[in-house]
């Protein structure tokens, strides 16, 4: 397979998509023949013929939006299978599904990540008549899953977990033993398959034990019952309505300044961005900050000038502690038209750091959030079903519709090549441990070129103008010139295409 370096691919899909979607525009009425000219008329039928396209416009947005309603507010239920002698990883922690606890421990970690899926009905989205955003906003969705786990990180107390994630349905996956002498390779257990079963739990094999991460005692829930309120809080930021600060309303209207409107498709990079932008713009999130690598380039000065406090005085204090807490987003491609295979070990250690937030991305046409792996499979969460908007101004409003009780996996060889990784640090220790945990992660690359790099300084001492607190677009990426023509014609998938 042809690898593609990150640092010299470059991101056509803006222009790309906004070439594919003028192309499936319908012609102007100018064009339609008698049914769409009309010469010269009276000033009011000028008026009539002016409205006609907006009326156009409700009624192929109406039913768009009845058939995505439809399309996506059902789904099958397919129990998904896990086998019991690999580990699986979720974001830095890790569990070895061979008895009741650790399958409890898992449930309890897979069912407490947020869960934010297309919704209908909500306000209308100003200047569109989408009061949906069912067949077009996932990757929006994806985004905000991405931002609400460093919420979660930010403001929760470590390792939390939702206290009612027990009390949702039974877990839909089962465990199972590969090639097990007793039963046939793949043959699900029951037992694992319902926590509340009455089996007795397997015992840990001779010389087996649990990934260390979770031999550690779980605090007590009394603490994560006090957290509660800021739960329920964080969860009203991306409530869909349009004061939210990180509701699809302010998303989308963040958006324009990109080119992006309500019913467009987005990729990974710009949606990078606009959770940046939505971040700085807000009162709620005033202790964290949000940076967008350059060019698969984290320059590791401007984290600093965008996150120590100090420097914004005049003169500067040194000392002064004072550190905005950070998200670091990562746009990158791993590989071509097709993810590479050499980045996968890379992705699998990435998955494996506590300062990892997940992956944005998916797979061709379909965006998806990736959150962990076992073996060959990522593990995600899905935000292509529909549900009924939820009003999150009413008092104890329910969570439960904001919390998935079903894993899912596919194989990491479908994973679209185009994705942004996030992370994140608390202060400058942590953001000093995260570039030498990332690092060592990102040499475990059997690729030539890494995923992206830390560089010690400024990205302007690099050509660059300014840091990326102030960069409004997608991540370009730099190529000799010699290169720039070839690289023009090679098609992009940055840009996801849902239908």
């Amino acid at each position: 397979m042809n690898s593609v370096s990150p640092s010299a691919a470059q991101y056509m899909g803006v222009v790309m998509q906004d070439e594919q979607v003028e192309s499936r525009r319908p012609p102007s009425l100018e064009r339609q023949g008698s049914f769409g000219f009309r010469g010269p008329q009276a000033s009011d039928a000028s008026r009539d013929t002016a409205r006609e396209p907006d009326e156009m416009d409700k009624v192929k947005a109406k039913l768009m939006s009845a058939w995505n309603n439809v399309k996506y507010g059902w789904t099958i239920k397919t129990k998904t299978s896990f086998n019991k002698i690999s580990p699986v990883t979720i974001l830095g922690h890790s569990y070895l599904l061979n008895n009741e606890d650790e399958v409890e421990r898992f449930r309890r970690d897979f069912v407490s990540r947020i869960w934010l899926t297309y919704r209908r009905e909500f306000p209308l989205l100003e200047g569109s008549t989408w009061t949906t955003d069912c067949g077009w906003g996932c990757m929006l969705r994806s985004g905000q899953m991405l931002l609400a786990q460093g919420l979660v990180v930010h403001l929760m107390p470590r390792d939390w977990t939702w206290p009612d994630a027990l009390q949702l349905t039974d877990v839909d996956f089962e465990v199972f033993r590969p090639r097990s002498p007793v039963r046939a390779g793949g043959v699900p257990i029951p037992s694992f398959g319902s926590l509340r079963g009455s089996s007795s739990p397997e015992k840990t094999p001779a010389g087996s034990q649990a990934p260390r991460c979770c031999q550690r005692k779980r605090p007590e829930s009394a603490r994560d019952r006090q957290a509660e309120p800021i739960h329920s809080k964080l969860i009203t930021w991306f409530g869909d309505q349009p004061p939210a600060p990180f509701g699809v309303h302010q998303l989308v209207e963040i958006g324009k300044s990109s080119g992006k409107k309500a019913g467009d498709w987005y990729g990974p990079s710009i949606v990078a961005h606009i959770l940046r932008k939505a971040v700085a713009k807000t009162p709620v999130a005033q202790s964290l900050a949000v940076y967008v690598a350059q060019d698969c380039t984290i320059y590791k000065e401007d984290v600093v000038h965008l996150c120590d406090l100090s420097l914004s005085q005049s003169p500067a204090d040194p000392s002064d502690q004072a550190w905005k807490s950070v998200i670091i987003l990562v746009p990158v491609r791993l590989g071509g038209e097709a993810l590479n295979p050499s980045y996968i070990e890379c992705v699998k250690n990435i998955l494996k750091l506590d300062c990892c937030i997940g992956i944005i991305g998916g797979k061709p046409k379909h965006s998806l959030y990736f959150i962990g792996f076992q073996d060959e499979q990522l593990l995600y969460l899905d935000p292509h079903f529909c549900q009924p908007v939820v009003d999150v101004a009413q008092a104890d409003f329910s969570l439960e519709s904001f919390h998935c009780s079903s894993p899912k996996k596919m194989p990491f060889s479908r994973m679209d090549p185009s994705c942004t990784i996030g992370f994140y640090a608390k202060n400058k220790k942590d953001f000093e441990s995260l570039c030498a945990a990332v690092g060592m992660a990102l040499s475990s690359s059997k690729e030539k070129y890494p995923i992206f790099t830390f560089v010690e300084g400024p990205g302007q001492d690099y050509g660059l103008e300014g840091d990326s607190s102030n960069h409004s677009g997608p991540s370009a990426h730099i190529l000799p010139p010699d290169t720039l023509s070839r690289s023009n014609n090679r098609r992009s998938s940055e840009e996801f295409v849902f239908l």
